[in-house]
């Protein structure tokens, strides 16, 4: 894919993100094409119908994980630092946008030909990262990559809008949580 295509496929799955947040999935394919800045031709090339750009939503939020996961880990000291990182950047409001949306439909309408092999290779990493901060003694052999997935569920797929207070400081609270996951919490 040319780089310039790299950039409207970009465009437009952020652009469709925001726009079914505030109008469904069933947002006009026109008006993402506006927000993305490309004309409708362009999305509808793209994107024949509304069936794959969901598609191209969800391989695009896995993979995004996945990049979000390995830039923790290569800028982090450890594995616990490297998970609370990749948590606290994953449970930002504005990244759950795209994970809100994608929870509000069908799971067999945002699953392309790429989706699983992706989304495979980022448990994957995500389970040996889990591991590891638990053989590092950083994090509670309690917790699981299920119960941290949960946590994530909780924040970035919300069936709809957080607590005002907790919407307020999203971050403060996720790291709460995280607190409680760390070694040496206690368990109950």
């Amino acid at each position: 894919m040319r780089a310039d295509a790299r950039r409207n496929l970009g465009k437009i799955v952020e652009a469709a993100a925001a726009v079914m947040a505030e109008r469904g999935s069933a947002a006009p394919m026109e008006l993402i094409a506006r927000r993305a800045g490309v004309g409708v031709g362009t999305l509808y090339r793209r994107f024949p119908d509304r069936a794959a750009l969901l598609a191209a939503m969800g391989e695009h939020y896995v993979h995004s994980l996945g990049e979000a996961l390995d830039r923790a880990v290569a800028e982090e000291r450890d594995a616990w630092s490297a998970l609370r990182a990749f948590v606290l950047w994953a449970g930002d409001s504005g990244r759950g946008v795209l994970a809100a949306v994608l929870a509000g439909v069908p799971e067999e309408a945002t699953v392309g030909p790429g989706f699983e092999e992706t989304r495979q290779r980022w448990l994957e990493r995500f389970t040996a990262l889990v591991r590891q901060a638990q053989a590092d003694g950083r994090m509670r052999a309690d917790v699981g990559v299920d119960d941290v997935v949960a946590l994530l569920n909780l924040f970035a797929c919300h069936p709809g809008p957080l607590p005002a207070h907790v919407a307020a400081r999203p971050t403060w609270f996720l790291g709460l949580m995280l607190d409680g996951m760390a070694a040496g919490a206690a368990q109950g």
